[in-house]
């Protein structure tokens, strides 16, 4: 990874941390996130006035891997709602964060890419994992009750979702870049790619919320007493992602920026811990560390 990609995705992992804390803390469920989503794509609305004219050299396949990003991104954000209500967000948002990095580098080997990471790069992601699988124990001893919750589920299906999206946009970002004749700078057509992201996403969850009366009666609820937090939430996620989006231009594999960005695993445990006074059990901490040295490795991998 180029500093620049380093320093785009620890800026990221920051805006995720602060985004995620709002969501746990205020009202964490599908209709906080819509909420937030669609005011991320009011911030980037501006793009369609300045670089639309770069939507006449979209690809048809472009438009495909919108709708299927959209669809993960949906998923994503109603996996983490359901384990932020019933789990907290030290032993969530690790878990959450740590499994793509296997899954995307699992699917990166079985793509022919596995000559792109290197030992040292794998050596830092097997330990980002395993820091990952460290904060939940409650004890330096496993114990499968601490892994066998309703949390530890939707977090794990939270994971699935950042991997599939993880690996969607990076394959259609690259398909854009590689159009001939692009009217516009890379970064132009990426916060035009992010913007048609956040509506497609939006469209699944207002689809998934529509289902059943109780979900539509939480937009309300959080239009009429949650949409500062909302709009703060959203101004972060698209931020952040935008960021990651933009670094993946700078890296030769995905899987280094997905890696790298699980810095935000550290910061998002610290901040549950302290922020929002969740349990301080020894193993927390000792995970942070682990997956610290493996994002050292990861950064000079």
């Amino acid at each position: 990874m180029t500093l620049t990609a380093l320093v785009l995705v620890l800026i990221s992992a920051f805006t995720h941390v602060g985004w995620n804390v709002l969501g746990k803390r205020d009202h964490p469920t599908a209709a906080f996130l819509l909420v937030a989503t669609l005011f991320g794509c009011l911030c980037l609305s501006p793009s369609l006035l300045f670089f639309g004219r770069a939507l006449a050299v979209f690809p048809a396949a472009v438009w495909v891997w919108l709708g299927v990003t959209g669809i993960f991104q949906a998923f994503y954000y109603v996996a983490l709602a359901g384990a932020y209500r019933m789990g907290d967000m030290s032993v969530v948002y690790p878990l959450a964060r740590s499994v793509p990095v296997a899954l995307v580098a699992g699917v990166s080997v079985l793509l022919g890419q596995r000559a792109q990471l290197s030992f040292v790069a794998l050596a830092g992601i097997g330990l980002i994992i395993v820091g990952g699988f460290v904060l939940p124990l409650r004890r330096f001893s496993v114990q499968w009750s601490d892994y066998r919750q309703r949390a530890t589920a939707f977090a794990l299906l939270a994971a699935v979702g950042t991997a599939g999206y993880s690996m969607v946009d990076d394959h259609a970002l690259r398909l854009l870049r590689a159009v001939p004749g692009l009217p516009v700078s890379p970064v132009a057509v990426t916060l035009l790619y992010a913007f048609f992201e956040g509506l497609s996403s939006a469209l699944w969850l207002t689809l998934w919320i529509a289902w059943r009366s109780a979900r539509r009666a939480e937009v309300w609820d959080v239009a009429r007493f949650h949409l500062g937090r909302a709009w703060l939430a959203g101004f972060f996620i698209y931020l952040g992602y935008t960021l990651v989006l933009v670094a993946m231009g700078f890296a030769a594999n995905v899987s280094y920026v997905v890696a790298f960005r699980q810095i935000s695993i550290p910061l998002g445990a610290l901040a549950g811990v302290f922020a929002l006074k969740e349990p301080r059990y020894r193993p927390k901490f000792a995970g942070v560390l682990i997956m610290f040295a493996g994002l050292v490795l990861v950064g000079i991998g």
